[in-house]
């Protein structure tokens, strides 16, 4: 998808409901928190096909936050630099420079996820 292209509301809950019960809960919590984050964002699976948060007008396509599964983790993906500028905070999580993720069978860390998310807002705001 290029970055102009327009921003497909939906597919959310389909994505979800495509996995184990088990499994759409913990993506369901991801959900939610990232929504807590950021009311009235547009969910969409049209950006990279996995579960995305979009505020438009902003830079990347106003594309801050998705998330996905892969293995035995949900993962988080944000714009760099927010991992690493917070890398002291996820020492003992698997991170990449976009990605940081967390075991299927460990309890999402609720308040980090906030904090991560609000960063990402942050800087796709200051690209604008």
């Amino acid at each position: 998808m290029k970055l102009r292209d327009p921003i497909v509301p939906g597919g959310v809950d389909e994505y979800i409901s495509s996995y184990p019960a088990e499994v759409q809960q913990k993506l369901t919590t991801m959900r939610t928190t990232i929504q807590q984050v950021a009311p009235g964002a547009i969910e969409t699976t049209s950006y990279f096909q996995i579960p995305g948060f979009s505020y438009p007008g902003y830079a990347y396509n106003g594309m801050f936050a998705w998330f996905s599964i892969s293995n035995n983790y949900i993962r988080l993906h944000v714009i760099p630099p927010v991992i690493k500028d917070h890398a002291a905070e996820l020492k003992g999580y698997k991170v990449t420079a976009s990605i940081v993720s967390f075991p299927l069978d460990k309890e999402l860390p609720v308040m980090l996820i906030k904090k991560l998310v609000k960063a990402s807002i942050d800087v796709m705001k200051e690209k604008k």
